[in-house]
């Protein structure tokens, strides 16, 4: 019999490559879509749809009758609550929605696991955000590791930390295997639109597309000089795998011990294009600034490396040239459909 998996937020990122992951390994997916989650997700995972072994579900992780029986249907060997409202920005405009995705969804599963099937491993997103400005120093160099304290300086933090401490209670308390990845920021073909790296990617495909119009609107932007630890999530979800394969449930931090800054990003992006100088092209627009930024993440992944024996395999210039290059090809196949589709209308 196949080893069942929740995955929720399966049309997401993280949920995709997740998904495909544990199918690679024999595993039964159910996965978890909200019902008003944009068909735009799908595209994800519409390669999986047909797959035997998946199954997507319409849920709504803030209900914890609709967990409850979830839990019970299934009984699942392994949960992992990859759902959140997950922009920053966002969440300073969305504060109780924010922390009812984030707090309240995690707590459900927990309550839910200890309840009806305690031997389920659950697994939850955490997130380098927690850190907010804080930091350790060593030999010049600043980074947080999985001992750093925590100062959030969002609502999106706040929410995800409280998550983060009530599955500390949940394994302290009930004996649950339940962990927590802290995961730095990952990007990829398939990171969200609202998201800077993408919004950068999807803006040079679309220029590309144009001919590099010389009237092409310009890319706005907010703070360039934030630094961030950036990965491929296709590494990341390997990290979330390996965590429910131990014998103990610890919580880890998964980044690549290297940080960028938004105008590295830039920089690396902009000379995939052949264009040595990105600023002509980009505005700094205040709407873009968060009211309280964090302006260093640097992961320190030492126990991740010895106790799980997981290394990120994608470096950053190769993160930056996979996303340009797909949204290259997706820019240029847009406007290839939208001709076609004009001149069929002109033709009728």
């Amino acid at each position: 019999m196949n080893k069942i998996a929740i995955v929720t937020g399966a049309t997401g990122q993280d949920g995709s490559y997740l998904s495909e992951l544990l199918l690679d390994k024999g595993y039964t997916v159910v996965g978890l879509r909200r019902r008003s989650s944009s068909e735009k997700g799908l595209e994800r995972i519409e390669h999986l749809l047909n797959n035997d072994n998946f199954k997507l579900v319409e849920a709504d992780i803030t209900d914890s009758g609709c967990v409850n029986s979830l839990i019970s249907e299934y009984m699942p060997h392994e949960v992992y609550n990859l759902a959140a409202q997950s922009h920053v920005g966002t969440s300073f405009k969305q504060p109780s929605y924010t922390s009812q995705v984030n707090l309240q969804g995690p707590i459900n599963f927990l309550e839910a696991i200890r309840l009806l099937s305690p031997s389920t491993k659950f697994y939850q997103a955490s997130t380098s955000e927690m850190f907010g400005k804080n930091y350790e120093v060593f030999a010049d160099t600043k980074y947080q590791k999985e001992t750093t304290p925590f100062v959030p300086q969002s609502p999106y933090a706040v929410a995800k930390l409280a998550a983060h401490e009530m599955v500390r209670i949940y394994r302290d308390s009930y004996e649950l295997f339940a962990c927590c990845g802290i995961l730095f920021n990952h990007e990829s073909e398939r990171r969200g639109e609202n998201f800077v790296t993408r919004k950068i990617t999807k803006w040079i495909g679309e220029f590309v597309a144009s001919g590099q119009d010389e009237d092409f609107p310009a890319l706005r932007l907010g703070n360039l000089d934030a630094h961030r630890d950036w990965g491929h999530a296709q590494d990341y979800v390997d990290a979330m795998y390996l965590m429910l394969q131990q014998d103990e449930p610890e919580d880890y931090v998964i980044a690549t011990s290297e940080t960028h800054s938004v105008r590295e990003f830039l920089t690396e992006a902009f000379n995939e294009i052949g264009i040595s100088n990105f600023e002509p092209h980009v505005v700094i627009d205040p709407e873009f600034y968060r009211p309280c930024e964090v302006d260093w993440l640097l992961g320190h992944t030492g126990k991740a490396r010895q106790q799980l024996g997981w290394r990120p395999k994608v470096s950053f210039p190769e993160l930056v040239q996979r996303m340009v290059r797909s949204d290259i090809d997706a820019a240029r196949k847009e406007k290839l459909e939208r001709s076609s589709l004009q001149e069929l209308e002109e033709t009728s």
